[in-house]
C-alpha cells in the first residue's frame, strides 16, 4: 500500500496493492496496522456507503467539534471527483481544497484528516461512494459550506449538479466562521 502526500498537508491519496488473476481482483482497503505506521493512528467507528446517479453532488460537508470526523473515502462502482477544502484557521492552505479522481478502476483512497470539510461529485450513471468516519454522525454537529461558492471557486465540472436542499441552501464560505484550528 502506497501513502502519498497531496498538496495541502494533512491529505492523503492512498493506493492499495491490487492482485489480479482470471478471477478478478483483490486488495486490502484498510489495516490498522500499515496505516498506523503510516501515520494514521485512527479508531474508524462508522462505515457509510451511499449510491448516487450521475450529476449528484454532495457537499461539502463537516462535522463540528466535539463530534469532527476523519474520513477515509473511496468509491466501489463508477467515478466520482472527490474534494476536501482546508477549513483549518491559521493554516497556510485554509480556503484552498484538493481535488481527486476516485474510481472502481484506479481503487485509490482519499484520506481526509477533520478540519475539512468534504464532498464529491457522481460521474457516472450509477456510482456507489464508501466512507469510514472516525466519529458518529450527529445531526446538530452537521454543518456544510456552499457547493459553488465563488471565493473556493472549485471546478465541479458542471454548473447544474442534482443537490440537497441542505446543500443548495448552505452557507457561504465568506460568512463561515471555522471552529478547527491548525496545529
Amino acid at each position: 500500500m502506497e501513502f502519498i502526500k497531496c498538496k495541502i498537508e494533512g491529505l492523503l491519496l492512498i493506493k492499495p496493492d491490487v492482485y489480479y488473476d482470471a478471477r478478478g481482483y483483490f486488495f486490502e482497503s484498510y489495516n490498522y496496522e500499515i496505516f498506523r505506521k503510516a501515520g494514521i493512528d485512527l479508531n474508524f467507528v462508522q462505515d457509510n456507503q451511499s449510491q448516487s446517479i450521475k450529476n449528484v453532488l454532495r457537499g461539502l460537508h463537516f462535522q463540528k467539534p466535539p463530534y469532527e470526523q476523519a474520513k477515509l473515502v473511496r468509491v466501489i462502482k463508477g467515478t466520482v471527483i472527490d474534494v476536501a477544502v482546508d477549513i483549518r484557521t491559521n493554516s497556510p492552505t485554509y480556503g484552498k481544497y484538493e481535488t481527486q479522481i476516485l474510481s472502481e478502476k484506479n481503487n485509490l483512497m482519499f484520506y481526509i484528516p477533520a478540519g475539512f470539510a468534504h464532498g464529491y461529485i457522481s460521474l457516472d450513471e450509477n456510482n456507489i461512494f464508501s466512507y469510514k468516519c472516525t466519529n458518529y454522525y450527529n445531526k446538530q454537529s452537521e454543518s456544510a459550506i456552499r457547493w459553488n461558492d465563488p471565493i473556493l471557486n472549485i471546478d465541479w465540472g458542471t454548473t447544474v449538479p442534482l443537490l440537497s436542499e441542505k446543500d443548495a441552501n448552505a452557507p457561504l464560505f465568506e460568512n463561515f466562521i471555522s471552529p478547527f484550528v491548525y496545529i
